[in-house]
């Protein structure tokens, strides 16, 4: 039973208590069942939960605010006993948010019962297991990893996507060419430098989708990108909006994307045709002005390199910068919190586009489809304000009135020079991740 939606006048009072466990090897086998499974796992590291402890659900502008302020009044109250002092260890809240002020899936934070987590330190592989009880409630139980080791959890069976068929999402690949090429002449035409445009389409299993089988899929195929599961949305992120951790921020900004081909001296070749393009290399320059000028507010000085890089990843090249930067605290020496930092980030030039207001509503204007928490921030935060948002990409939204259905994005940046065909091949080369999932 879900716990009761929260506002930030009426945080739950909660008892949380981390302890070290014998490693528990593969993160992803440790849910029991799908049914609310959480998960953020990059590299065999990081955590799943599920259960519900408490629940904070916003919408408008303002939704990513107001849930740090609520996050701010459940930390306050929390009663916490941490043994392990880890990243990821102690009270955490998971979170997914709407792309825009409007949509109709907003999103929010769930704060899990059970979390169970491990990570690599300098001493060794580490783990633990995380209960966390609302005020009133009874403990999570002996299924609930109240045992020695937290792999005793009863663990329902895999259910396996099975005669998964597609079918179109809002618009037509032709109609969104065309919607495309119009974007293209309004770039031209001087009202944007840069716009993000988005489609879906639609699968359909003959069994109801378990996220813990999508989950391990992308976790074993894209293990240098972030798994998440987060309330049905699903994926395997490649793009950092900002971690958070001991008074430093990082991000990552990936504009500029070719497919690989599977043929390795192919693909090299491709990735240096790819760090000379100048439609990539403009599109890419956009993204780290916008985020570089959207971060300066809160850091004291900042990193921003004045090359990129060429990100390989299994289905594709993305051109890649990574900005770091010196939190700058207040007049009482607090930090912003990696949520409060995120709400301003975020919609970053790589999924909107330049200028960020203007771009983002010719996107509403011109996209056809509510993007619901697709390009969203999803990620975690702790009790002390650390933690990792990225952004919701390579990821698909099961349906809350059909679990056999998925709906599943893609999208690239769109410049003066964008070619419509070439740009739908783009995100055909970004669905396939999501398809590989599905077809096993």
């Amino acid at each position: 039973m879900s716990a009761p939606v929260t506002s930030a006048t009426s945080a739950p009072v909660l008892t949380v208590a981390t302890r070290e466990i014998p490693d528990p090897g593969d993160l992803i086998a440790a849910l029991p069942h799908p049914e609310g499974a959480l998960a953020w796992v990059r590299r065999g590291e990081g955590f799943v939960a599920w259960g519900e402890a408490a629940r904070f659900e916003g919408e408008g502008a303002g939704r990513m605010l107001d849930a740090d302020a609520w996050w701010s009044a459940v930390t306050a109250s929390a009663q916490v006993t941490d043994a392990v002092g880890l990243p990821g260890s102690g009270l955490l809240a998971l979170g997914a948010f709407g792309f825009d002020d409007h949509t109709t899936r907003p999103g929010g934070l769930v704060v899990p019962r059970v979390v169970v987590g491990r990570r690599n330190t300098p001493a060794g592989m580490r783990a633990w297991v995380t209960t966390i009880t609302p005020d009133g409630a009874a403990h999570p139980g002996p299924d609930a990893t109240d045992a020695t080791d937290a792999t005793d959890a009863v663990v329902e069976p895999l259910t396996h996507p099975r005669d998964v068929t597609w079918s179109e999402g809002s618009l037509t690949a032709a109609e969104w060419m065309r919607r495309v090429a119009g974007a293209i002449t309004r770039i031209r035409d001087g009202e944007a430098h840069k716009v993000v445009l988005a489609r879906d389409v639609w699968a359909t299993s003959a069994e109801p989708l378990d996220v813990r089988v999508l989950a391990a899929r992308f976790a074993q195929a894209y293990s240098t990108t972030w798994t998440f599961a987060v309330d049905g949305l699903v994926g395997a992120t490649p793009e950092l909006l900002v971690r958070r951790e001991r008074g430093l921020v990082a991000s990552r900004v990936l504009a500029g994307t070719i497919r690989r081909t599977g043929d390795d001296e192919a693909d090299l070749a491709h990735a240096a045709a790819l760090a000379r393009s100048s439609k990539d290399l403009e599109e890419h320059e956009f993204a780290v002005a916008s985020l570089a000028e959207s971060l300066e507010p809160f850091v004291a000085s900042a990193n921003v390199p004045e090359v990129p890089s060429v990100l390989h990843l299994p289905n594709v090249m993305h051109l890649a910068t990574d900005v770091t930067g010196v939190l700058q605290a207040d007049g009482e020496g607090r930090f912003p919190s990696v949520l409060r930092v995120a709400a301003a980030l975020h919609p970053t030039a790589a999924v909107g586009g330049t200028p960020r207001a203007v771009a983002v509503s010719l996107v509403s204007e011109i996209e056809g489809m509510d993007r619901g928490r697709y390009a969203g921030p999803v990620g975690w935060l702790g009790a002390d304000g650390d933690g990792e948002f990225c952004i919701a990409l390579r990821c698909g939204s099961i349906d809350r009135e059909d679990a056999r259905r998925i709906r599943l994005f893609a999208g690239c940046g769109i410049v003066a020079a964008s070619d419509p065909r070439a740009e739908l091949d783009e995100t055909e080369a970004k669905l396939e991740p999501m398809r590989q999932a599905l077809l096993g």
